[in-house]
């Protein structure tokens, strides 16, 4: 570098690291540490035997060239590959969300022609289509953006690399309000409150206190188990089923095919909270609806179904509203979303729709999520809520 001795150069390369380092966020890179300390120790160590030339002439002198977002970027790249969602959830807006809790390693919006393939060893995606995430040949692990994972294990060209899903304090909670508000809105009546407000009819039912209302819900994960204590503080008796044998305070479990029918006989609201398998697709139908109670002040069984769209027959669901076989239904998921516009679901009586929102979590949750889960990853810890690809959640 012309126009400076040694340790003045010395001095301001490193002074000019250390401001372009904090400017952009990579203070704590090792790189940039190490070179900022040799450089300043030896012009300090060095500035004993010949004096500093002038400052200006020192910051004259110095030049950068460096690109800010590659400096120290030797970690494997996170590639985004989203598909549909609210504009909350546009690829542009998960990549801004992770360049800031990623900051030491490339983040790709996918597709990227400039990208290459090798380079990427981490994906966060959300619905891509079959073989999209086969190109990568070096990619270590997939973070499905969402809680159903249903799309990506039907993808037969998958890699076979740990499949990670959502499991955020934030989703729970969310899931738990849209399950403890529904439930109460079908206790509480609130579809004959509606109509009768409409009608301007003052003809208020005689109401039940919790306790006499039985709730089960289907799915005993960190979804279920989380819906179902809480709904069993505010005084419900509640009832869980899960595949294998599952313990939550406050709840009469069951489990297995074996104990499936005593579970739906008990239970007056159903709620449905089941990942989307071979074993769970349709079981949402009229064979499962007669074996609900019949009993309860309600009069009539009620569904809710957060789950997924592929757990529930819609034609028997319908049929079922209509002939009494149900009382009501809370829908969030359908077979086909959007849902079509000439569904009878829209307009039925019996029905309160939501637009798969029951549990639209914060990206903002998730991406520290996903980059905590990477960083714990590669210091050798244990990925957390992976998918077993053999059960399909």
């Amino acid at each position: 570098m012309p126009g400076a001795d040694g340790p003045a150069k010395n001095f301001c390369t490193g002074s000019v690291l250390g401001i372009v380092a904090t400017a952009i966020g990579y203070q704590e890179i090792p790189y940039f540490a190490a070179i900022r300390r040799a450089l300043v120790s030896s012009a300090l160590s060095r500035s004993r035997q010949r004096p500093a030339r002038r400052r200006s002439e020192i910051w004259y002198v110095v030049q950068i060239t460096l690109n800010a977002r590659d400096i120290g970027m030797t970690k494997g790249a996170l590639a985004i590959l989203v598909h549909g969602g609210t504009d909350n959830w546009s690829p542009g807006r998960w990549q801004a969300r992770f360049d800031d809790v990623c900051r030491d390693r490339r983040v790709i919006v996918l597709p990227d022609p400039k990208a290459e393939p090798a380079d990427v060893h981490y994906a966060a995606v959300w619905k891509p289509a079959p073989g999209e995430l086969a190109a990568f040949p070096n990619l270590r692990v997939i973070f499905n953006l969402g809680a159903g994972v249903d799309a990506l294990m039907a993808d037969r060209s998958l890699p076979q690399v740990p499949l990670v899903r959502v499991a955020v304090d934030d989703l729970t909670g969310r899931m738990t309000g849209y399950v403890v508000l529904h439930v109460l809105m079908h206790h509480r009546q609130e579809l004959y409150l509606r109509q009768s407000q409409r009608d301007r009819r003052w003809q208020p039912r005689s109401q039940w206190a919790a306790a006499a209302i039985s709730v089960g819900i289907m799915g005993l994960g960190t979804l279920g188990a989380n819906a179902a204590d809480v709904l069993s503080r505010i005084g419900f008796r509640v009832s869980g089923w899960s595949r294998t044998p599952r313990q939550v305070n406050g709840v009469t479990s069951f489990h297995g095919a074996a104990q499936l029918d005593a579970f739906l006989g008990g239970a007056d609201i159903l709620v449905c909270l089941l990942p989307l398998t071979s074993d769970t697709q349709h079981i949402l139908d009229r064979d499962l609806f007669r074996k609900l109670n019949r009993t309860s002040p309600l009069g009539a069984p009620v569904l809710i179904n957060a789950g997924r769209g592929g757990l529930q027959n819609e034609a028997d669901i319908l049929a079922c509203l209509d002939d009494g076989t149900l009382g009501a239904a809370s829908l969030d998921v359908f077979a086909q979303e959007p849902l079509p516009l000439d569904s009878p679901f829209w307009t039925h009586p019996k029905v309160v729709l939501t637009p798969h929102n029951a549990a639209d979590t914060d990206p903002d949750a998730i991406s520290r999520y996903v980059a905590d889960q990477i960083a714990r990853f590669e210091a050798g810890g244990v990925l957390e809520n992976v998918v077993d690809r053999n059960r399909g959640y």
